[in-house]
């Protein structure tokens, strides 16, 4: 029987450094960021998944964000190379994670790619172009995912980061999503929940089988959610919220 693992790591020091693209700096709160990031592990562990908690990097104040660094799919995980300069380097240690559980491919220059730009659903992957992720990338993954049956597609978006900025998936038919920043016909054949227009931000949910992990600060999407007959496990996510981060970009999940 396979198991549900997380890849995460432990909040930076530096995390106050963050980069930032669409946000003005606002302080973090340390000491808040690494006992919500605590709640988050122990939210999926709460869900059946085993977590696999990476140490902090000094060196690198937005390597919480793992989900960045890689795609994760059942037969193959491609590494990125973010768009970041200062982010590039945070690949390897998850490279090193990740060589026992799965066959790697790199993305090699001019791609530049950040997972929080990645929507796997089912079959068709979905990239935002962002200021993150450019062609080069889509095509070198298209090539790598096709034969395996991936089709991989390029999605503007507008107003973001990136495009689980925009939306995820909430449930095994439905989308959550903001239609201000991505519009919904790119996604065709999937129902929709709106976040509600007073919370743009609240777009990012962590789907896994046992349930779903959602920020406790978006009360509004929260109520539409769980209306939907959604099981909501809510964390706390203010901290990595001011670094242009949500609830998926904590954590690398996959099945082995």
């Amino acid at each position: 029987m396979k198991t549900m693992h997380a890849i995460t790591r432990a909040i930076s020091p530096r995390f106050n450094e963050c980069e930032l693209t669409h946000l003005a700096r606002t302080p973090i709160d340390l000491a808040l960021a690494r006992a919500q990031h605590a709640q988050y592990e122990q939210a999926l562990t709460s869900l059946a998944v085993q977590v696999h908690s990476l140490p902090a990097e000094p060196d690198f104040p937005d390597s919480v964000f793992v989900e960045d660094t890689a795609l994760v799919l059942d037969e193959i995980a491609i590494l990125t190379r973010p768009g970041a300069d200062s982010r590039k380097a945070e690949v390897d240690s998850i490279a090193q994670a990740l060589a026992p559980y799965r066959k790697l491919v790199h993305i090699t220059a001019p791609g530049s790619i950040d997972g929080g730009d990645i929507l796997q659903a089912g079959k068709t992957i979905y990239v935002g172009l962002s200021t993150r992720s450019n062609n080069s990338a889509i095509e070198q993954m298209q090539a790598a995912l096709a034969p395996y049956g991936y089709t991989v597609r390029g999605v503007a978006v507008t107003g973001c980061l990136h495009l689980k900025s925009a939306v995820t998936q909430a449930s095994p038919d439905t989308l959550l999503i903001n239609p201000a920043w991505v519009e919904k016909s790119h996604f065709p054949g999937w129902k929709f929940i709106e976040v509600d227009p007073n919370e743009p931000s609240a777009a990012n949910i962590v789907l896994v089988p046992g349930g779903a992990i959602f920020p406790a600060h978006f009360p509004a999407t929260q109520k539409r959610l769980e209306q939907a007959g959604l099981r909501l496990t809510l964390v706390g996510a203010t901290e990595v919220a001011k670094a242009e981060g949500a609830v998926t970009c904590c954590s690398l999940i996959f099945t082995a």
